[in-house]
């Protein structure tokens, strides 16, 4: 499933440091309200982590122990561990818990290569936490708190109807 046209018309001209700087606050939002994510991954803190969405044209290399993220322009991911590809939507519900993984895996609407027992370590991390994206990501926003997470909830809403048959 891959995001509307005009959002992905929006991001690409976006620097790659705003992109970055977003998401690093978003990372950090998730990871204080959900702080055993990376906890579950020590076995795996220092593999490199590369989820690319395919269809903005981006790679994010997350490193568990420095609970830091860098992103770069294009689909390849030089020295990862682990390489995650599908689109920025398929990888945001399977965040969630939203998509079947396998499924999606089968339908070959993710790729996954590489050092595959750290990939289901994080695919296990990511369920035990039960993320709820706008839910976290609001809880950022201090008073405005309410209104965002309704805001993005919408959204998601509207994203993921657009998905037809495949979401859980």
């Amino acid at each position: 499933m891959n995001l509307p046209s005009v959002v992905r018309l929006l991001a690409r001209p976006m620097p790659v440091a705003a992109i970055q700087l977003v998401a690093q606050v978003s990372l950090d939002g998730v990871v204080a309200r959900h702080p055993q994510l990376f906890d579950r991954l020590s076995e795996y803190e220092n593999r490199r982590f590369a989820i690319i969405a395919t269809d903005l044209g981006l790679c994010f290399i997350i490193v568990p122990h420095s609970r830091r993220l860098s992103v770069q322009r294009g689909t390849s991911a030089p020295k990862a561990d682990v390489r995650i590809a599908g689109s920025l939507l398929t990888l945001l519900s399977l965040a969630e818990g939203r998509l079947d993984g396998d499924a999606e895996f089968f339908a070959r609407g993710l790729s996954i290569e590489g050092d595959m027992e750290a990939a289901l370590a994080l695919r296990n991390a990511m369920e035990d936490c039960r993320l709820d994206l706008p839910t976290d990501l609001a809880s950022m926003a201090g008073p405005l708190r309410r209104p965002v997470e309704r805001g993005l909830s919408r959204i998601r809403s509207h994203l993921l109807s657009r998905g037809g048959a495949r979401w859980n």
